[in-house]
């Protein structure tokens, strides 16, 4: 039996094409949307299997709905499509336990194979996004060469401590701090310019927040 799907997206030629290459590969969609509230208030009463949801809609967002729906414990699994690039979004998503995550201009081409990998219940978040974001295990694996003590400091930077501060977190002197960033440094090949390093972690805060 194919799950039930809703679609919410504040631009109707998009809910047009997703409804029409949907329906003509069999899925059942049960209803959709162009404002946020009025796609809450659907997945209130009818807990579709899927909903399909557009990050920025008039009244509530993909992202306030799908916070709702964890709040609440539905069983509706929240397949996102976007615009939007920024880190911060795609990290909010998957705290949220969003299962798929979509790229809009990817999104027709993308989105049966998405709806297939969450009906398997295996969350789906396009590679394109995980390229343009920098996050694949090739990128991670740099981490790997810092003990836990540089992990620490560098987790600590990207709250903008200075050299002081973060030896009176980890009771150690300023010399010391100042000899794990030289290795930080060394280890990640950063530039030994002033402010390098802040710039790096704050660039790429993502990869090991």
């Amino acid at each position: 039996m194919k799950p039930s799907i809703f679609i919410a997206d504040d631009h109707p030629i998009l809910i047009k094409g997703l409804n029409d290459l949907l329906l003509e590969k069999g899925y059942n969609i049960i209803g959709s949307s162009t404002n946020g509230q009025a796609a809450l208030n659907f997945i209130y009463k009818n807990v579709p299997d899927i909903a399909i949801l557009d990050v920025e809609m008039p009244l509530k967002t993909g992202i306030e709905i799908a916070k709702e729906c964890l709040k609440k414990n539905l069983k509706t699994k929240i397949i996102i499509i976007t615009i939007h690039k920024e880190v911060e979004l795609y990290i909010q998503a998957k705290k949220l336990n969003i299962y798929g995550y979509l790229l809009k201009e990817f999104a027709l081409e993308e989105i049966d194979k998405c709806i297939q990998s969450v009906i398997s219940d295996i969350p789906y978040f396009s590679e394109e996004i995980k390229k343009m974001l920098g996050h694949t295990d090739e990128s991670k694996k740099i981490f790997k060469t810092l003990t836990s003590n540089e992990m620490r400091i560098l987790k600590i930077i990207a709250n903008y401590k200075t050299n002081k501060e973060i030896g009176h977190l980890l009771f150690i002197s300023s010399r010391t701090v100042e000899k794990h960033r030289s290795n930080i440094i060394n280890k990640l090949n950063i530039d030994r310019k002033t402010g390098a390093l802040t710039t790096w972690v704050q660039k790429n805060r993502h990869l090991f927040l």
